[in-house]
């Protein structure tokens, strides 16, 4: 990013010598810290389940996921809940640890606010591959699916939210508070619910 800055600027420099220009200037690019889908070695890991499956309505899939964010003094874990079709935001979580009884609470309260959808969709992370998180899921009459290790395109359908999120306002000003995050997303949940339904596409995860 910062190097197709300087080009449009005129200055042409190349991949290499901007990696040796930012490391002496102590600068850093900004990306999620590792560690949100570190596997547990003991758990069960289920099939991905939604390769070439068109994705058409509302509670046909829904995507968990988790990612880090900074804060002035150490980091949080926000977790959400998205319907794949709609792509909407059905709940939310701020925690400052990555257990399993956070992803458990969350797609609780959207079981409880809306409905149960025929697939949960997540990552390898040790906090969707517990025992609590599963049965909660499967317990609903819900099919699991998980992405291949490492593959984060798997679960687009999140990732797509977190940058949205970070690069709108995370990584803008750092979070003073977890309280901060809270109040932005309930109020960006709260938009897209002013907003009306979403036009829901085809889609189809190739």
């Amino acid at each position: 990013m910062l190097r197709r800055q300087l080009q449009r600027q005129g200055i042409h420099v190349g991949r290499r010598h901007m990696g040796t220009l930012m490391q002496r200037m102590g600068i850093q690019a900004l990306c999620p810290q590792p560690g949100t889908s570190k596997r547990h070695p003991h758990h069960k890991v289920y099939p991905y389940l939604l390769r070439k499956v068109a994705i058409r309505r509302a509670n046909q899939v829904w995507a968990l996921d988790t990612t880090y964010i900074p804060m002035k003094r150490g980091f949080v874990y926000l977790t959400a809940v998205v319907d794949v079709a709609s792509r909407r935001v059905l709940a939310h979580k701020v925690a400052i640890t990555l257990e399993a009884c956070h992803a458990s609470e969350v797609i609780e309260q959207a079981f409880a606010r809306f409905g149960v959808p025929e697939i949960v969709n997540t990552d390898q992370g040790s906090q969707f591959t517990a025992d609590e998180f599963t049965h909660a899921v499967l317990s609903r009459g819900c099919r699991l699916s998980m992405d291949g290790k490492g593959a984060w395109r798997d679960n687009v359908f999140v990732e797509r939210l977190w940058r949205t999120i970070k690069y709108e306002r995370v990584y803008s000003p750092v979070w003073a508070s977890s309280s901060t995050i809270r109040i932005f997303m309930v109020a960006r949940v709260q938009n897209e619910c002013a907003m009306g339904p979403a036009h829901i596409p085809n889609m189809t995860n190739l």
